[in-house]
């Protein structure tokens, strides 16, 4: 018997907190989780956490949001996608937004350069990269370090920061990077 036959609901609970949507939402973390606010960010150093995508997703543009700090003096700042390789690639990125204002609460949905097509189900990394005197506090969820870098073999690790003195591109891979005990919350559409 199906489970739409029963007292529960034939569509995702997310996808109705998120106002159901027309087109693709996939999450990292449902909204209801989003618990802490934390300065994970550190300048110029790029922030990358796990997204599960599905074969035949397109993802357009990526959005986070900034906690209790807003971003102070900005020179550089972009969002970007990688893929599910050992050593993720870069599959796109956005423009880098130079000098843009990013409020405290806010969130900043920005485009990648172009549409990517997802062919493969698994988890992909969403990455973040603010340079400032002071980088944005972000939303999501502080965890325990065994719980992001896994806790069994297999487990992907749920946060990594890799890179020093980044600018205005997005690097190639995700080389070197370094767990984080902090998940911020990204969205794909």
């Amino acid at each position: 018997m199906p489970l739409v036959n029963g007292r529960y609901g034939p569509k995702n609970p997310s996808w109705l907190l998120a106002g159901q949507p027309a087109g693709l939402n996939r999450e990292n973390i449902p909204r209801p989780l989003v618990l802490n606010d934390s300065a994970i960010m550190t300048s110029g150093i790029m922030l990358a956490t796990a997204l599960p995508l599905y074969a035949g997703d397109t993802v357009t543009s990526l959005t986070f949001a900034s906690g209790a700090t807003a971003a102070g003096t900005p020179t550089n700042w972009w969002v970007a996608l990688y893929d599910t390789a050992a050593t993720p690639n870069l599959l796109g990125q956005s423009a880098d937004q130079l000098t843009a204002a990013w409020a405290a609460t806010t969130s900043k949905t920005l485009p990648l350069s172009s549409p990517v097509q997802i062919t493969q189900t698994g988890i992909y990394y969403a990455a973040l990269m603010v340079k400032a005197t002071t980088p944005p506090s972000l939303v999501g969820l502080a965890t325990l370090t065994g719980a992001v870098t896994g806790m069994v073999t297999g487990d992907k690790t749920l946060t990594t920061v890799s890179g020093s003195g980044l600018t205005g591109t997005a690097p190639a891979t995700i080389a070197t990077p370094s767990a984080s005990a902090f998940v911020p919350r990204v969205v794909a559409t």
